[in-house]
């Protein structure tokens, strides 16, 4: 089954393809000649996920699915969140993002944090949205060089490694893209399609 994924993100596409599996062809916004930046204008994760699905259902009438996925920071009243990607800069610059988390942590004992995915599936139209959550804490300096964005400093509960740490495999057994979107592969595979 081919299905639009809105990521040209190529860590995002592995991830997803790895837990979606081979019934499953993943493609591209640029596999469908949308080349420009789709919005995310909203300011939850349901949202944005939402409106990027509709931005690509509303252009190419295929089924597709959107994420949305924030760090929650206990102790900045859950900021980043929604604007995880965005932190630092107007860009996804993942080591500038890193940096101001830790000065934001700088001196602080309590460093819970979860991350949390939203997806946002439209199927002949109608939309359904899978959440993925993986608690944790931000340790006070990267380690790892797997993954991406975040993940040298996060390690999940009941782990002493972090996900950049952890092969691809062990990190999408327990991720919170990997849980929402094994929910989702459930219910394409359901029957409701």
């Amino acid at each position: 089954m081919k299905i639009l994924f809105a990521t040209n993100n190529a860590h995002k596409l592995a991830e997803v393809q790895a837990v979606l599996g081979d019934g499953f062809q993943l493609l591209t916004p640029r596999d469908c000649g949308i080349t420009e930046e789709i919005p995310e204008t909203c300011d939850t994760l349901e949202g944005n996920a939402s409106q990027k699905a509709h931005y690509l259902y509303d252009r190419t009438g295929l089924d597709c699915f959107a994420d949305d996925t924030g760090l929650e920071v206990a102790a900045l009243g859950g900021a980043p969140g929604v604007h995880s990607a965005r932190y630092a800069t107007d860009g996804h610059n993942f080591i500038k993002n890193n940096e101001l988390l830790l000065r934001n942590l700088e001196g602080v004992a309590d460093r819970r944090a979860r991350f949390r995915t939203v997806i946002a599936l439209l199927l002949g139209g109608q939309e359904y949205q899978f959440e993925g959550i993986v608690e944790g804490r931000i340790i006070d300096h990267a380690i790892g060089c797997e993954g991406f964005g975040y993940d040298p400093l996060f390690v999940p509960d009941g782990f002493s490694k972090t996900f950049a740490e952890m092969t691809p495999d062990e990190k999408n057994s327990i991720s919170h893209r990997g849980r929402a979107v094994r929910q989702l592969v459930a219910r394409l595979k359901s029957g409701f399609y």
